[in-house]
Order: structure tokens, then C-alpha cells, then sequence
């Protein structure tokens, strides 16, 4: 693991110079920020192998610092957050948003080291895959026991790539309730406003004509 390069965001100094030390002693090379705006100044320069993210910080917390760096295509690095407050919908929150663990303090030391060595191995590996086999992903999906198979971009911001699997959801639904909204809408569970709202934002065209609604 040596050359490594692990950035550590967390505001208490203590915690900070601990996973320093920690981290420096196993042979990987410790970027220190103390709160989001450090955190961002050093990512706009360097892509570490990985970020260890605390997610309470004042001004700008962890969680909020994970979607900026979503929306501006800049988490191609694995970030594991962490939280002396952890809760299981704080960890679930952050790995939809795209971290790829949740390490709760006091974090036990030999919990740190696999989780950092199991995380630099696994995003280097990812790394390590051909630009073909990573634009596109085979993605089964099952609704309701039919097996549905579609490609999916990963290579997209991940804004984009939901807005394709929504669209082939939503797709998926018209045809089988033969077009008629108010039914999708009951079946996944949307308001029916809602769900014409998406359907149009996704330009997904359909015909409302009184209680039938059939896609063009």
C-alpha cells in the first residue's frame, strides 16, 4: 500500500492527527483537511486514492460535500464516510449518495485497516477496467417475478444514469398496464400528478383521454 494517498476530512484535530499517525505508520502517504472548503480546495488539485469523510463539519457537512462532488463529476475516488453520530439511515443516505462504506467513531483499529485496505484494493481494481466494459453494465431487474434485462451507462454523472434507468422503469410499467398512468401510478406508488410530471420530464409522450392513459 505504499504511495498511497488517503485524504482524512474531519474538523477535530485529535481525530485528524490520530488516523495521521495510524495511517503514516502503515506506509500510506496522509492528506489532512479540517473542513469542506480544504477538502475541496485539495480534491480540485489531486485525486486521492481514497477519502476518509467525516460527516458532521460546521458550515459544510460531509453528506453535502459527497453531492458536490457527484454533481460536479468529481467523486471518481472511493470516499468512506465517518460519524461519531452514525445512524442506520445517515450510512444509508451516504452510500446512495455514492460513498462506499460508513466507519462509526470511536472507529476500532483494526476495523480502520481493512476497511481502507479492502477500499484502495477494490477502487483500484475498478480503475483497472478496460473504457468498453465500463461504460455500459448488464442490469437484471425483477418486477413483480419478471426478470427485465437493459444496459445501463455507468459512465455517466450520476444524475444522468438515473434519469435512464427511470425511463426504462417507467417504460417497462406503461406496457405492461397497456398505458394506463393511473394504474402505474398506483402500482409504484406515486401520486398520479407526480408521475405525469416525471413521465413528461423524462419524455416519456402519453395521451390522457378521461380515466385512459395511453402512451403515443
Amino acid at each position: 500500500m505504499r504511495n498511497k494517498q488517503i485524504l482524512v476530512v474531519d474538523d477535530e484535530i485529535g481525530i485528524r492527527e490520530l488516523l495521521s499517525e495510524i495511517l503514516f505508520d502503515e506506509g500510506y502517504q496522509v492528506h489532512l483537511a479540517e473542513n469542506a472548503a480544504q477538502a475541496r480546495a485539495y480534491r480540485n488539485e489531486h485525486e486521492p486514492d481514497m477519502v476518509l469523510l467525516d460527516i458532521w463539519m460546521p458550515e459544510t457537512d460531509g453528506i453535502a460535500l459527497l453531492k458536490e462532488w457527484v454533481e460536479q463529476d468529481l467523486l471518481t475516488m472511493p470516499v468512506v464516510m465517518m460519524s461519531g453520530h452514525g445512524t442506520i439511515e445517515t450510512a444509508v443516505e451516504a452510500t446512495r449518495i455514492g460513498a462506499v462504506d460508513f466507519l462509526e467513531k470511536p472507529i476500532a483499529l483494526q476495523k480502520l485497516l481493512s476497511t481502507i485496505a479492502k477500499t484502495i484494493k477494490e477502487g483500484a481494481i475498478k480503475q483497472q477496467i478496460p473504457p468498453p466494459e465500463a461504460q455500459s453494465q448488464k442490469i437484471t431487474l425483477d418486477i413483480d417475478g419478471q426478470m427485465l434485462s437493459f444496459s445501463l451507462p455507468l459512465d455517466l454523472p450520476l444524475r444522468e444514469a438515473r434519469e435512464h434507468f427511470d425511463a426504462i422503469y417507467f417504460d417497462y410499467h406503461l406496457r405492461k398496464e397497456t398505458g394506463n398512468v393511473s394504474r402505474v401510478a398506483d402500482k409504484v406508488g406515486l401520486e398520479r400528478t407526480h408521475l405525469y410530471r416525471k413521465l413528461k420530464q423524462l419524455g416519456i409522450k402519453f395521451v390522457k383521454k378521461g380515466s385512459e392513459d395511453k402512451p403515443q
